[in-house]
């Protein structure tokens, strides 16, 4: 089978939740793949040559088109190719079409339709047409949680025989760090003495990181050797933030180095005192898994689909409750007991998401929208 794949979002420097979903299931796929299937992989820019190992039965096909690369690149390259099907892993397909190529998509979440506010209006209203168009028009959909599923079949009304639940995998290089020399030179590149309670992610809205500079703030006299690390580039609406940690006294307290690469994530992770997760949507959640796969503590929000992704491996709460996350905070600082119990729990729960698993259920479904089951 000859399979379409549009590697566009793997290729970017910094990569998010999204772009390393791209990356890490098309690696995992061309390796099962390789032997029984042909690739195509779709490109905005050259891929690095280390991006994906040299398989002999895999194209690179780049497209140079600096506006609208989705529809009037990448569609055009597909009805000429015409592969047997097409994976596109992140949200868009192309339109007005791909000439009859059976589509399948990964749509991570709509969290644009519970907090609307949380998204700037143009990618609002961006998001919405494209995930609706996408879902409506692919031969298969693919959801990386129970509650994107629920979303796209109840929100979006998309048949529910055509929505397949694939959860993500943890990236197999992230391990705990107990070298101190390691951790010792990523607390120095942070700017960081102690303890930290850690954040990885973009600074925006929906990420809730004004209620955790909230809970900080009631706790920090508590724990004058703890600081906030929120390690992200930043988003939109982040002078919000800023304002707080400046009207709250906390500029030296609160930690923002901007992204961390991904070489350095493992020590990050690993010497974090908590890892806190207050989103107030996720379709995934894929930092609480990897702080868990690292060895780090978890206290996470009890909202969208962060129960089902943390089990019983992290510490909840309502991410709207400032009081309840200060003293989940308080919590895993404080009770040695727990700490140790999350962290073995939380090694346990990571290690049930692998991208062999989701690589493999995914060639599955690609192969029956080939075949038009």
């Amino acid at each position: 089978m000859l399979i379409g794949i549009d590697a566009s979002r793997a290729s970017v420097a910094r990569r998010t939740g999204t772009e390393g979903y791209s990356l890490q299931i098309i690696r995992e796929m061309l390796r099962q793949g390789e032997g029984q299937h042909r690739f195509i992989l779709y490109f905005r820019d050259q891929p690095a040559p280390d991006l994906f190992p040299e398989y002999s039965r895999v194209t690179i096909r780049v497209i140079r088109q600096p506006r609208m690369w989705t529809h009037r690149g990448l569609g055009p390259a597909v009805i000429r190719d015409r592969p047997d099907v097409l994976f596109v892993p992140a949200h868009v397909i192309p339109w007005p079409g791909v000439g009859g190529v059976p589509a399948v998509v990964t749509v991570h979440d709509l969290g644009y339709l519970h907090y609307p506010d949380k998204h700037p209006l143009p990618d609002r209203l961006y998001l919405d047409w494209s995930t609706r168009y996408s879902a409506r028009n692919a031969r298969r959909v693919i959801a990386v949680s129970q509650v994107t599923r629920h979303d796209l079949v109840h929100l979006n009304h998309i048949p529910p025989s055509k929505v397949s639940v694939i959860y993500s995998g943890v990236d197999d290089l992230l391990e705990p760090v107990a070298d101190a020399q390691r951790l010792a030179e990523i607390r120095q590149r942070i700017g960081v003495d102690g303890r930290y309670i850690l954040h990885v992610g973009s600074i925006q809205p929906r990420k809730n990181l004004l209620r955790l500079v909230q809970a900080f703030d009631m706790i920090r006299d508590e724990f004058p050797d703890v600081s906030l690390v929120l390690a992200g580039q930043m988003g939109w609406g982040y002078r919000r933030l800023l304002r707080e940690i400046r009207q709250d006294g906390l500029s030296r307290r609160v930690i923002m180095p901007g992204y961390v690469p991904d070489s350095n994530l493992a020590a990050l992770y690993s010497g974090a005192a908590v890892y806190a997760f207050p989103s107030l949507y996720e379709g995934f959640g894929f930092p609480a898994l990897e702080a868990m796969r690292c060895g780090a503590p978890v206290v996470c929000a009890n909202a969208s689909s962060l129960p089902e992704i943390a089990g019983d491996a992290a510490l909840t709460f309502a991410p709207t409750d400032v009081n309840a996350l200060a003293g989940a905070l308080r919590q895993v600082l404080t009770d040695q007991a727990l700490r140790q119990t999350l962290v073995e729990r939380g090694l346990a729960r990571a290690a049930q998401f692998t991208w062999g698993n989701a690589a493999r259920a995914t060639l599955e479904t690609l192969l029956e929208a080939a075949s038009g089951v």
